[in-house]
């Protein structure tokens, strides 16, 4: 099966002002965003607080929460109502409940898995969501190198789920695009690659014309 793989910009924040700077930077390209909450406890980083995110009414919002306990924020998230909301694998409680009240109400669901989780411990959550997000990177920060070994999750994701959406989290920049939009992924999502730089379009640009090369960079 020929896979579309769609390069995704993130948005880590750590306060209100920041996050609205990072959302005017990419909306003029920007059609599908990945949005970074973090709890401080989870993650060591503190992100802007959920209850101040928002996001221009046209985006496709994929929601990241680093938290404990998630279900903490379900009312807020109902509210916000992203286009899919993405829970960690390694949370202080039972995700069922929380992936069953958000399909409800018509949000997808996505699970995330740490480097350290190995996919088949947590097969009861990739049977029930729509999204397996792999991260590779370090929780809460932008900018951090990729872990490559990550990618050999993906055939075993795949095998579990055929036709789930797969995502990358962590490290992805010129450099490592081509190797990754080849390796079965749906979507690869950029941080710094594009917060850091004085021209993100320009730069997701540059990133979604790699996906079609071949061959290797030298």
């Amino acid at each position: 099966m020929i896979r579309t793989v769609t390069v995704v910009p993130a948005v880590l924040a750590e306060n209100k002002l920041e996050y609205r700077k990072q959302i005017e930077r990419i909306n003029n390209f920007a059609r599908r965003v990945h949005i970074d909450i973090s709890d401080g406890a989870f993650a060591p980083a503190t992100t802007v607080d959920i209850s101040n995110v928002w996001w221009p009414k046209e985006w496709k919002a994929d929601m990241h929460l680093m938290a404990k306990r998630p279900s903490e924020n379900l009312d807020i998230i109902l509210k916000l109502k992203p286009s899919l909301c993405i829970l960690h694998a390694e949370a202080e409680e039972d995700l069922l409940p929380v992936f069953a009240t958000l399909k409800q109400a018509e949000i997808r669901t996505g699970v995330a898995i740490l480097p350290s989780t190995y996919p088949g411990l947590v097969k009861q959550y990739i049977d029930a969501v729509d999204h397996v997000l792999i991260f590779a990177g370090q929780l809460g920060v932008q900018g951090s190198p990729a872990d490559m070994m990550q990618m050999e999750k993906i055939p075993i994701v795949r095998s579990m789920r055929p036709e789930l959406e797969i995502g990358w989290d962590g490290g992805a920049n010129i450099a490592t695009m081509r190797a990754l939009a080849h390796a079965d992924l749906d979507v690869i999502n950029v941080g710094s690659a594009l917060s850091k730089v004085e021209n993100p379009a320009e730069v997701y640009h540059e990133l979604v014309s790699e996906i079609d090369k071949n061959g290797v960079l030298i």
